[in-house]
């Protein structure tokens, strides 16, 4: 930090002085790695006054050995814990940092952080306790049976909730085995904490994709998890798992829960405005116009109108319409491409005189124009094919077609299909 520059400086020890605001026993001491000398402390406070809070301050900078930005980044968390009895729900920390675009690879230092801080982060749900007890009764039909779903889930449930959760121990002595290279250790590992995908997986049911598919991503992100999880950080494994299964989970819908894929950053803007548009329908008591929401996200009417064209679904042509539901979507849309019923006679009368009209020619001459112009099939046939049919040269196929045409260029053929010329 000796490269910075003095404003840089001055408003870092700004942010650490307010964080020490009303708290300052407290971050003291969970920044502290000597706790025990605090009465030693305290006295040396006494005696010293004002010289002495400087010198904490000086002490709390240099204690901290992660950089200046995570302080910076994760400020309003450890604020918000501090005014919330030193707690802060899962859901809020894994929400914040994903409104930041905080950087995955870096959430162990925010977790660091705030446990240096004194900031307890509690699961939101007691996924865990409520896990327990559940296996303590053996009640885990009872779990199955409180969620409608397939069969297959139920079986899958089942299955999973006879391993048994893990202490915090357990789980550090599986992370230090499986270090070790220890592969039933990881499998382990990822066993005890499937019930954790499950009740994160519930949360984004109705959102495109199965309940067995938003179980199988999940699996993905805990398998992750696991893979990059570090037991001497000493926060728990749930807490850390959760962050890459909701990731797993929330790529997973942006990419097929849709027929027409959209960008994951485009579904987030698309999630964003819906957010916007229903955060404004309670305040203004209305639906609000797009200029309103433009203006709430800081874009342009225009592009405000291309995202909501974007976030359309596509409608099934199949979609039942009516109260009876006896009609389909697809009755009411007319196909501009599909000839009217005038056409369509016109064409099959045309057919017919046509037909009577090849019947005056020879049947080698009714043939050669039948497979020229298609009439049969749709697709024409060159000269040389048409010569290969019969045999003969091309120049001999030239021939035949002439006279044919010339008949039926003569009154009393062109007469019955002049008609249908005009």
């Amino acid at each position: 930090m000796a490269d910075e520059s003095a404003d840089q400086r001055e408003a870092y020890e700004q942010a650490v002085s307010s964080l020490m605001k009303d708290e300052e026993d407290e971050i003291e001491e969970a920044f502290d790695p000597d706790a025990e000398n605090d009465d030693e402390d305290d006295l040396l406070a006494e005696e010293d006054g004002e010289e002495e809070e400087e010198t904490d301050q000086e002490s709390l900078l240099e204690r901290i050995d992660d950089d200046e930005m995570v302080l910076k980044m994760i400020y309003p968390l450890i604020n918000k814990g501090k005014d919330n009895d030193d707690e802060l729900r899962q859901q809020e920390v894994l929400d914040y940092l994903e409104q930041i675009k905080w950087d995955e690879e870096r959430l162990d230092d925010v977790i660091v952080m705030l446990e240096r801080a004194g900031i307890e982060v509690i699961d939101e749900d007691d996924i865990e306790k409520e896990m327990r007890e559940r296996d303590r009764n053996k009640k885990a039909e009872a779990f199955n049976d409180a969620m409608i779903v397939d069969d297959p889930v139920r079986m899958y449930l089942k299955e999973i909730g006879k391993v048994e959760l893990l202490t915090a121990d357990e789980e550090k002595e599986l992370a230090a085995r499986m270090e070790a290279g220890d592969w039933e250790a990881k499998q382990h590992l990822i066993e005890a904490n499937l019930r954790l995908v499950v009740s994160i997986a519930k949360r984004y049911t109705g959102r495109g994709m199965h309940f067995l598919d938003l179980i199988q991503e999940g699996n993905l992100g805990l398998i992750k998890a696991v893979d990059k999880f570090d037991y001497t950080k000493g926060f728990k494994f749930s807490t850390y798992a959760t962050w890459w299964i909701r990731q797993a989970i929330t790529r997973a819908i942006a990419d097929q829960a849709r027929t027409i894929r959209i960008p994951v950053h485009m579904v987030e803007t698309i999630n964003k405005l819906i957010r916007i548009q229903r955060q404004l329908v309670q305040e203004l008591g209305r639906e609000p116009e797009v200029e309103e929401i433009a203006a709430e996200m800081d874009l342009t009417p225009e592009k405000i109108r291309e995202i909501m064209k974007i976030s359309q679904e596509p409608v099934s042509l199949e979609k039942p319409i009516g109260e009876e539901e006896d009609s389909h979507l697809g009755d009411f849309i007319p196909d501009e491409d599909a000839p009217s019923p005038a056409d369509q006679a016109a064409s099959t009368l045309l057919k017919e005189e046509l037909t009577k009209v090849l019947s005056g020619l020879t049947p080698r001459e009714e043939k050669v124009l039948r497979l020229r112009f298609g009439l049969d099939d749709g697709r024409t046939r060159t000269l040389e094919e048409v010569g290969l049919e019969f045999d003969v040269t091309r120049e001999r196929i030239r021939q035949i077609e002439a006279k044919a045409l010339r008949k039926m260029r003569g009154p009393n053929m062109s007469a019955r299909l002049r008609e249908y010329l005009e």
